[in-house]
């Protein structure tokens, strides 16, 4: 890694209170593409909130013959539980260290809730992806495919994972390709501003981070995945017994991120990107 890049995010001593993450976790961002974070909200507010959710996927809780489907995808959720789990503490202060202090929005809701039932259904969503961020110009916005990020990350500040219930191997944990934030920041570099869209990323079907190491994101409720928006991940069929709970939100930008600031006061998600565009 380039050392030079991430001078900054190691200048201020780890045992600086005000700091939720070390600096060894900020390489670390740096370096893979996500930070997992436990208990970055209370099991109690998870719990509260999947209570609102079980009403909403119209199955009973207490009865798995009524969980035919593989997967439910649930509207935005704003409701007090969801507001609380995106703005903790804790939270606040990992955006601040990751994004720049100013330069992300704070969270009203969690949007789309993906549950994941027990089920020898293929879900017919686990391809290997990433987030994209802005509609095309000219295209259908609706077709999520037609959706385009840049290198610049328009749109987006990082991509999130909100476990409102525990997940272990079995219970179709997002599986997560380390380090596929600089393949995907090398592939955009060269469609500038304009970016590319979800089918234009697929079209090599991720071939470019496929040597990539997997990991799963799993976790008890409350903990919250951080990752670089860049990063490549996917669903996966659940082969456990209880339904899986996951907000998946961006956290939004308050600024564009620059590339090439005059004071050098690069965040991780940008030194990150400077680092892959260096081809280091």
């Amino acid at each position: 890694m380039d050392h030079e890049l991430v001078e900054r995010s190691s200048r201020t001593p780890d045992s600086d209170r005000s700091r939720v993450l070390t600096n060894t976790q900020i390489e670390q961002f740096i370096r893979d593409g996500f930070l997992k974070i436990e208990a970055a909200f209370a099991r109690d507010v998870a719990a509260q909130g999947r209570a609102i959710l079980w009403r909403d996927t119209g199955c009973d809780e207490r009865d798995p013959t009524t969980w035919t489907k593989p997967v439910i995808r649930l509207g935005d959720y704003g409701q007090a539980p969801f507001a609380r789990a995106a703005n903790t503490p804790v939270l606040h202060q990992a955006f601040d260290q990751l994004v720049g202090a100013g330069r992300w929005r704070p969270r009203e809701s969690l949007g789309t809730f993906v549950v994941r039932f027990p089920s020898r259904e293929d879900p017919g969503d686990a391809g290997w992806h990433i987030d994209t961020s802005f509609p095309p110009e000219n295209g259908t916005a609706s077709d999520y495919l037609d959706w385009r990020v840049n290198v610049r990350s328009k749109g987006r500040a990082l991509l999130m994972l909100f476990l409102f219930s525990d997940v272990e191997a079995n219970d179709a944990p997002t599986r997560i390709r380390v380090g596929s934030h600089f393949d995907i920041a090398r592939r955009l570099a060269p469609a500038g501003d304009s970016g590319l869209s979800l089918r234009e990323l697929a079209a090599k079907g991720f071939a470019d981070c496929g040597q990539r190491r997997e990991v799963l994101a799993t976790g008890a409720a409350g903990t919250v995945y951080l990752c670089h928006p860049f990063l490549v991940h996917a669903a996966q069929q659940h082969h456990g017994t209880c339904p899986r709970f996951l907000a998946q939100p961006p956290l939004l930008p308050a600024e564009p991120f620059c590339l090439n600031r005059t004071n050098a006061a690069y965040s991780p998600v940008e030194q990150a990107i400077r680092i892959a565009l260096a081809g280091d």
